[in-house]
């Protein structure tokens, strides 16, 4: 039995599994308990040295740094709204630390921490919620696609991109990342059938963070999101989503079975949305203090730490630095951020198509003129 084959493991990391939004979850793959103690797996072993391992705790530390800021920045009236992934962190990095440089990952509007590993500026990403740009870095040099707001949309783009590299004979593969809600959207079933049909080489990475906004996991399926990949036949697989070292064993074995041309797998992530929906939400409304409580427990951040020091592989000094160069980001995001400077009106005409059409010449002449028509008058 191959890794990908294997969708259940005897291990119990979910404590409290009565409660209402966790009713008889299966077993998952896990590396690292909550706790901070490494055990192993024997289908998905990991060979990290130390140096990447402290590499991992960084990228967990400055990912959470930038959302706390960018939600600070929200709530003073500096963005238009913001999707936190507080909680998700080791869903996020693990899965992105996974890519090889040649592969596509098709975010939704919450991926901060997969554009973090893909090299993608903060910057970047926090203009397209301030509202300047549609999103500044270039997907073809990152191999981070742009965020998609429409729910399951990019399940679609990622399937049809994994076509592309399989007919072009490339040994790449795409990961397709999506919501628990999501998967009651018509397009991501659309993906799966057509994923499974051609054995496209994409991965499809569930962050199942309990909640679709309000609605809970259990008002949406009757059993574990992952077991749905055998109905269209191809593997699926449940990892920890708050164990970094999990998420990037199972990620990367996935990956690795697209690019030798195995298909596609549906990887679901069991974690947790610490924070709201986005900052216009408020999960108070729907969800119990105390389950938050239990779920930080399992914080995906002070685990690895746990681990790092006990082992010690790292030292107090070094988490001081972390720190320390989580402040800088954080300065460099505030700063940033206040100091972009507003678009001119008629950038958006600019970057519709690679060359401007006499339609589009037409549209923004016009938008000109009656923007013109205006000066002189006082407004």
């Amino acid at each position: 039995m191959t890794a990908l084959q294997h969708t259940t493991e005897v291990v119990d990391p979910v404590p409290g599994a009565d409660a209402p939004h966790l009713p008889g979850q299966p077993d998952l793959v896990q590396l690292l308990t909550p706790e901070g103690e490494r055990v192993e797996h024997p289908d998905y072993s990991l060979d990290v040295s130390d140096e990447e391992l402290r590499g991992l705790y960084r990228d967990l530390a400055l990912v959470r740094r930038w959302d706390v800021e960018a939600t600070a920045l929200q709530r003073q009236g500096e963005l238009g709204i913001w999707a936190s992934l507080l909680g998700q962190e080791a869903a996020q990095v693990g899965a992105g630390r996974a890519l090889a440089a040649s592969d596509m990952a098709f975010p939704t509007y919450r991926e901060h921490g997969v554009a973090w590993t893909r090299a993608v500026d903060p910057l970047d990403v926090m203009s397209l919620f301030r509202g300047v740009d549609m999103g500044g870095w270039d997907p073809v040099a990152t191999g981070f696609n742009l965020y998609t707001v429409v729910i399951g949309a990019q399940c679609l783009h990622a399937t049809g991109y994994a076509m592309g590299l399989q007919r072009d004979g490339a040994e790449s593969a795409t990961l397709a990342f999506l919501g628990d809600g999501a998967t009651s959207q018509g397009e991501v079933n659309e993906a799966l059938i057509w994923a499974a049909t051609f054995a496209a080489p994409v991965v499809f990475f569930c962050q199942n963070n309990q909640y679709a906004i309000s609605a809970p996991i259990e008002r949406q399926s009757r059993v574990p999101l992952f077991h749905r990949a055998a109905g269209f036949g191809f593997p699926g697989v449940r990892v920890d989503g708050n164990d970094v070292l999990a998420v990037l064993a199972v990620t990367r074995a996935a990956l690795a079975a697209a690019r030798e041309g195995q298909g596609p797998t549906f990887i679901e992530a069991f974690t947790y949305r610490m924070g709201a929906h986005t900052t216009s939400d408020d999960p108070t409304r729907y969800r119990l203090a105390s389950e938050l409580e239990e779920w930080k427990l399992r914080d995906p951040i002070a685990r690895l730490k746990a681990y790092l020091s006990r082992s010690g592989i790292a030292d107090p000094a070094f988490f001081a630095a972390v720190d320390g160069e989580g402040d800088e980001l954080a300065a460099r995001i505030r700063k940033g951020t206040l100091e972009m400077p507003d678009p001119a009106g008629t950038e958006i005409f600019d970057h519709v198509y690679a060359e401007q059409t006499p339609p589009l010449a037409a549209q923004r002449a016009e938008f000109v003129a009656y923007h013109e028509s205006f000066e002189g008058e006082g407004h």
